[in-house]
């Protein structure tokens, strides 16, 4: 795809009303098995050919339609978003080297979320911080954060969950407490719009589905599969005692406290836990750093 006129054409997406029948369109889609996917993938990037592009696009609709359901609460319309994402399916298409040993669902999907957040954020006027990465990941991380808490959906949060949120998103604590607010004001999307425009059908009518959407379950065990891999590399960067802690204290199902730590090594609480969040910083910037190297993440 080296310019517009070598993008694909996808199922028309007229707005709410018809995206009912726009997501039952894009089931009739076949999924492609590795191989086919590995051929098509080298002939467009050898040939530039256009019905390969189109096939890759079209096969992966599916999760672009689930993964924009992911980002509803922000109060845009859905068929927006999938728009949105569909054009960063597109861009990961262009982009997507089949030799490195991915599959496209998981190269894509970083590109599907980067241009459904970038919209999100264009559009959102009460928020005014798309400058730096940590506020972009505050913004996409605070509602998760906040139900992970059982903080309330529409009030102030309570100090203690203030500072944990900071702490670990690595922002400062009036950052999140104006990000919660600008958020209070914005409101979310109702579950129970009507679909078509004789009022049959709501949103809740086809959030659930049982029917597993194979691209998807792909690319959760290859992104798995990747992280795992990306964080057994990143460990490398830690010493032995950083890497010792850091595993007690984040990556077993048991973790052990700070005090039975102390006793271990010998120094006080305070000292353990420093060492903790040292060795956790130094574990994200290895990461990112291994996920830049690896082209999983859009420039």
């Amino acid at each position: 795809m080296s310019n517009n006129r070598n993008l694909p054409s996808v199922p028309a997406l007229g707005g709410e009303q018809s995206l009912n029948r726009y997501l039952s369109e894009i089931r009739k889609f076949p999924i492609l098995a590795p191989e086919q996917e590995y051929m098509l993938a080298k002939r467009y990037s050898e040939h530039q050919d256009p019905e390969a592009a189109a096939q890759l696009v079209t096969s992966h609709l599916r999760l672009v339609s689930k993964i924009a359901m992911g980002y509803r609460g922000y109060g845009l319309p859905v068929s927006e978003l999938i728009s949105e994402g569909n054009i960063g399916l597109m861009q990961g298409v262009k982009k997507f080297e089949p030799e490195r040993g991915f599959r496209l669902a998981t190269y894509a999907m970083w590109w599907i979320k980067a241009s459904i957040q970038e919209y999100i954020l264009r559009s959102w006027s009460l928020v005014k911080m798309g400058t730096t990465a940590a506020q972009k990941k505050l913004f996409f991380n605070l509602r998760r954060m906040k139900k992970n808490l059982d903080a309330y959906e529409d009030t102030d949060l309570h100090p203690d969950d203030v500072a944990k949120i900071a702490t670990t998103l690595g922002v400062s604590q009036t950052e999140v407490v104006n990000m919660n607010r600008r958020m209070m004001m914005g409101g979310d999307a109702s579950l129970n719009v009507s679909l078509r425009e004789e009022g049959e059908g709501q949103w809740m009518d086809i959030l659930q589905d049982d029917r597993p959407l194979q691209d998807e379950t792909v690319a959760d065990a290859e992104e798995a599969s990747v992280r795992h891999d990306m964080l057994v590399e990143a460990m490398g960067s830690l010493n032995e005692r950083e890497r010792d802690i850091l595993t007690e204290r984040r990556l077993t199902d048991d973790p052990k406290t700070l005090e039975e730590l102390s006793q271990v090594y010998s120094v006080s609480r305070e000292r353990v836990r420093q060492i903790e969040v040292r060795a956790f910083e130094k574990l994200q910037k290895a990461m990112n750093r291994i996920a830049g190297e690896k082209r999983l993440l859009p420039a």
